[in-house]
């Protein structure tokens, strides 16, 4: 399992506008192969935003990255950060992770 952790520059929407807005991004973003979950972030404050996800898989986290990027750039959105990271289970159980 892999979390790919992306954040960038977002005026907004915020909070239940935000929810609102990116409805139908969100239900597109569901279909995506190998995705298990995806938990959205914002800070109004800081005017940024992104997501948390777990993919079962690497080359589907950096599948989508890729495409998640073009979609922002092509939205106007610049100095986007990402990161992928292996999930190491035992010790995320122990935690109660949502694995």
């Amino acid at each position: 399992m892999y979390i790919l952790q992306i954040d960038f520059p977002f005026d907004g929407p915020f909070a239940a506008e935000m929810a609102q807005a990116m409805r139908p991004l969100a239900e597109d973003i569901a279909t995506e192969n190998d995705l298990l979950w995806k938990i959205w972030t914002e800070d109004a404050g800081n005017h940024e935003a992104g997501g948390i996800y777990l993919f079962a898989g690497r080359e589907a986290a950096e599948a989508y990255l890729a495409r998640h990027s073009q979609r922002l750039q092509a939205a106007g959105v610049s100095g986007i950060r990402s990161r992928i990271f292996s999930v190491n289970q035992p010790l995320s159980h122990i935690n109660r992770a949502p694995l």
